[in-house]
């Protein structure tokens, strides 16, 4: 018997809702961000949870039939796939890494060359003031220069609110966003991120700020654009009023964190700063509003080529992530990320704790696959035009990729 698109797309909410729950009662947190209608959450919260082998059959049993055209239907069954993939390993079902990211992400994943690595280190090389000792101390120097200690965040709040002006301005520029919209930052403590941008619904969203760490005020338009404008925050909203209020596109509203559309949506919190602030604006707007203010000089160092290494150091967290899926020991996978990520040993073990949060050595590799997929994307004469489709347009990574 046919299924009706909105009895499809309550049977694909209830799927992810589900999925969810099980993962996050296993103390690995949410991976969906929802806000369909909530008698379809409730329907979940206070039901048995189904066991997994149920849940692979509901993901087939959507994939028989998707009563949606052409480029919608092809992008909920890319969707409907991460959550048959997701439901299988839950049923105990493993896969090898690249494999569940080829059937989640929907990208073709590989380790990535060390001589990569050995590329952006020459990059942060010319980038940083010049100065004694290896590279990973240079790096760390100039953070502390640029750095807010976590006792003395009282500042941040008010920068961030210039930031998110200044970007929001900007963006406009791209896409025409809401007067009315209100942005809002809050730090938090106990969490492991360093910021998060929420996009809450009726214009409204916070920017969270981890309040545990020391914030590089050299980064606040890097942090700032990629969780709000034109990054997380921006596409949220927009997607939503395009796609939801004005198509009806309720699936919108029902985001599974492990899926093709988290790549898009890290690869463009990457290239936030940057689409906004080309060249070197981001560090200049800095010098003009915020450094000079905090007693930071001028130090001769270029922050976009900071930053641009930075989003290709991601690649070292890619390959950590397929190496502990090997079975490294621990030891390694740490010195690792010192040797390439240019991280202390602290931070080197940290990032480790979170790679083994179920879920996200998977989205790890969003990160770099994401910036470098829109890093040729972007490279192109319709280049403003094309921002504008990853802010308002639900694209698949394949969507992304040059026709042979």
């Amino acid at each position: 018997m046919a299924v009706t698109s909105r009895e499809w797309l309550r049977n694909y909410a209830v799927l992810a809702l589900r999925i969810n729950r099980q993962m996050a009662g296993s103390a690995t947190g949410t991976v969906l961000i929802y806000r369909g209608p909530q008698e379809w959450r409730a329907r979940v919260e206070n039901e048995e949870p189904p066991p997994a082998g149920r849940l692979v059959d509901s993901a087939e049993a959507l994939l028989a039939q998707v009563p949606f055209p052409s480029h919608r239907g092809r992008y909920l069954a890319a969707h409907v796939r991460a959550l048959r993939a997701v439901a299988r390993r839950l049923s105990g079902q493993e896969l090898p890494l690249a494999e569940y990211a080829g059937e989640c992400l929907g990208i073709s994943v590989r380790r990535l060359p060390e001589e990569l690595f050995e590329q952006g280190h020459a990059a942060l090389d010319a980038a940083l003031p010049r100065s004694g000792g290896s590279l990973a101390h240079r790096l760390h120097a100039w953070k502390t220069a640029h750095t807010l200690p976590s006792d003395r965040l009282d500042p941040l709040t008010v920068l961030v609110d210039r930031a998110v002006a200044e970007t929001r301005r900007r963006t406009s520029a791209i896409v025409p966003l809401p007067a009315d919209e209100v942005v809002q930052c809050r730090l938090v403590s106990g969490v492991h991120f360093r910021a998060a941008g929420d996009y809450e619904g009726g214009l409204r969203s916070t920017i969270h700020i981890n309040r545990d760490l020391p914030f590089n005020l050299a980064d606040l338009l890097y942090v700032v654009a990629h969780e709000g404008h034109p990054g997380h925050i921006a596409e949220s909203l927009l997607k939503e009023r395009r796609l939801v209020e004005e198509q009806g596109r309720l699936e919108q509203r029902v985001r599974f964190m492990l899926a093709p559309s988290f790549v898009i949506s890290e690869g463009l919190g990457l290239h936030a700063q940057n689409i906004v602030f080309p060249g070197d604006e981001a560090q200049a707007w800095l010098a003009d509003h915020v450094l000079a203010a905090h007693g930071m000089p001028p130090d001769g160092s270029d922050f976009a080529a900071i930053h641009r290494t930075q989003n290709l150091l991601f690649g070292v967290w890619a390959n950590v992530a397929m190496m502990a899926d090997e079975g490294r020991r621990h030891a390694e996978l740490a010195a690792y990320l010192s040797r390439w990520a240019l991280l202390s040993e602290a931070e080197a073990h940290a990032a480790l704790s979170v790679l083994r949060a179920t879920g996200m050595a998977l989205y790890v590799l969003s990160y770099f696959h994401g910036w470098q997929l829109l890093d040729s994307w972007l490279a192109a004469p319709d280049r403003t035009a094309r921002i504008r489709r990853l802010l308002t347009e639900q694209l698949l990574p394949v969507d992304l990729r040059p026709a042979h």
